[in-house]
């Protein structure tokens, strides 16, 4: 199949396949008699791994890591476990910092009341070195 039609089974842009394919994670694929890219169930299982990797959040240097590991299927499974277990606690901590993010706009909204914007509260807040919930 050519590149679009590989585009538009996957929803993938063009681009991202070339980029993909730069980058190595995706094998280049034979050509046609016409130098067209000519793709196999491979290239589409394969980017599928990477589009799902990708939408959990797993950078590109662990989806290259993963997929090393995907192409060794007798290996046991540790190294896999050891990528997603360190992707976990990424999510974790960007989960603690949100978190904390939004009890620091809820804290500097109910600080608010009605008034100009030179009584805002908020405003106030931002201009300071310290937020309302900053310790010290």
């Amino acid at each position: 199949m050519r590149i679009g039609e590989l585009a538009k089974q996957t929803g993938t842009k063009v681009e991202t396949i070339r980029y993909y394919e730069s980058s190595g994670l995706l094998p280049e694929p034979a050509r046609t008699q016409a130098n067209y890219r000519d793709y196999d169930l491979s290239h589409m299982e394969r980017l599928t791994f990477i589009r799902r990797s990708r939408a959990l959040g797993f950078t590109l240097e662990s989806v290259r890591e993963l997929l090393r590991l995907a192409d060794d299927s007798e290996d046991p499974c540790d190294a896999v476990d050891e990528v997603a277990s360190a992707h976990l606690v990424a999510v974790d901590q960007k989960i603690a910092d949100l978190t904390a993010l939004r009890e620091e706009l809820s804290l500097m909204l109910q600080c608010c009341g009605d008034g100009t914007v030179g009584e805002c509260k908020i405003v106030s807040a931002l201009a300071s070195p310290r937020l309302p919930g900053d310790a010290g």
